[in-house]
C-alpha cells in the first residue's frame, strides 16, 4: 500500500473517530432527529450540482436512503442524546458487521464459516457484557438504540450489495444522490416526535458550534470520508481495506475521554475487548480454522 493511501486511509479513521464526539457537540444546540436532516441536507447540496446520479433503480435510493441513513442515524443520534457515551457508542456499532454476517445467511442464504461463527460468540458475549453494565453512566436505552443503528447499518449493508450488482459505478455520486432521501422523512419525524416548537428554537438559537459540528458530519466524514474510502477500495482488495475500521473505535474511545472526560468500567472494556476479537477472528480467522482443521486431519 503507498504511503500517501495509507496516510489517506488513516486520516479517514480519524475523521469518523472524532464524528462520534462530534455528534455529542452538535445535540447541544439541536435535537437529534432535526441535527440527522440537516446533516444530510449538507451532504447533498451542493455536491449533487457537479455528479451525475449513477443508473441505479429508483428502489435501491429509497432502500440504502432510509436504512443507512434514516435508520442509522436516527438511532445513533437519539443513543447519544439520551446519554450514551460517544465513545462507546463507536465501540458498539462495530456489531454491525456480525448482524451484516446474519442478514447475509438469512436474506441472501450465504452459509457461516467456523471463524465467523467463532467471531459472532465473542462478540455477542462482549455485547451481553456491555449491556448489563448499563446505569448512569450508560443508560439502557442508550445502549439498546445503538444496537437498533448497528442493525440499520447492516441493512443498509444488504442494500449496498445489491446496488453493487449494477455494474461499476462512482459510489461516492450514489451517496451524494442517496442523501436527498433522508431529509424529508428526518424531518417529518422531528416534527412528530421533537415538536415543531423545539425544531424552531433551534434553528433560531444557531449557533456557530452547531453549524461547525453539521458541516464536519456533511462534509468531513460523509462526503469527505465516504469519498476516500471508495477511492482506496477501487485500488486495493477489500480484506486490505477494512480491516482499518477497527480503529474507528480506538479513536472515538480516546476522543471521547479527551473531549468530555468519558470513563468507561472495567466490564466496558472486557465487553469491548471481547467485542474487538470477535471482528479480528471474523476477518482473519479463517486460514488458523483451516489449519487447524488440516493438522486434525
Amino acid at each position: 500500500m503507498r504511503p500517501r493511501h495509507l496516510a489517506l486511509a488513516l486520516l479517514v479513521i480519524v475523521v469518523w473517530g472524532v464524528n462520534f464526539a462530534v455528534i455529542k457537540l452538535g445535540l447541544v444546540g439541536v435535537p437529534p432527529l432535526l441535527l440527522a436532516a440537516l446533516r444530510f441536507v449538507l451532504a447533498a447540496f451542493p455536491a449533487l450540482l457537479f455528479l451525475r446520479p449513477p443508473k441505479v433503480p429508483l428502489r435501491l435510493y429509497l432502500a440504502y436512503g432510509m436504512t443507512i441513513s434514516v435508520g442509522q442515524f436516527a438511532f445513533l443520534f437519539t443513543a447519544i442524546h439520551v446519554g450514551m457515551p460517544s465513545g462507546l457508542a463507536s465501540l458498539v456499532l462495530q456489531s454491525q458487521s456480525f448482524f451484516t454476517l446474519m442478514l447475509t445467511a438469512v436474506w441472501l442464504k450465504e452459509k457461516w464459516h467456523v471463524n465467523q461463527l467463532a467471531g459472532l460468540l465473542l462478540a455477542a458475549g462482549g455485547l451481553i457484557l456491555i449491556g448489563s453494565a448499563h446505569g448512569a453512566s450508560m443508560p439502557l436505552t442508550g445502549f439498546l438504540l445503538t444496537i437498533a443503528a448497528a442493525v440499520m447499518w447492516a441493512c443498509g449493508n444488504i442494500v449496498s450489495r445489491a446496488v453493487g450488482r449494477h455494474g461499476p459505478m462512482n459510489q461516492f455520486a450514489f451517496v451524494v444522490w442517496a442523501s436527498l432521501v433522508p431529509p424529508l422523512p428526518l424531518f417529518a419525524l422531528s416534527a412528530l416526535i421533537e415538536g415543531p416548537a423545539a425544531m424552531t428554537a433551534a434553528m433560531q438559537h444557531f449557533g456557530g458550534e452547531t453549524l461547525a459540528s453539521i458541516a464536519y458530519l456533511a462534509w468531513a466524514s460523509t462526503l469527505f470520508g465516504y469519498g476516500v474510502w471508495t477511492f482506496l477500495l477501487s485500488r486495493y482488495p477489500v480484506n486490505r481495506i477494512a480491516p482499518f475500521t477497527l480503529l474507528v473505535p480506538l479513536v472515538g474511545l480516546t476522543t471521547g475521554w479527551l473531549a468530555f472526560g468519558e470513563t468507561l468500567k472495567p466490564v466496558h472494556f472486557i465487553g469491548g475487548a471481547l467485542l474487538m476479537v470477535g471482528l479480528l477472528v471474523n476477518l482473519f480467522g479463517a486460514p488458523l480454522f483451516a489449519r487447524l482443521q488440516w493438522k486434525r486431519t
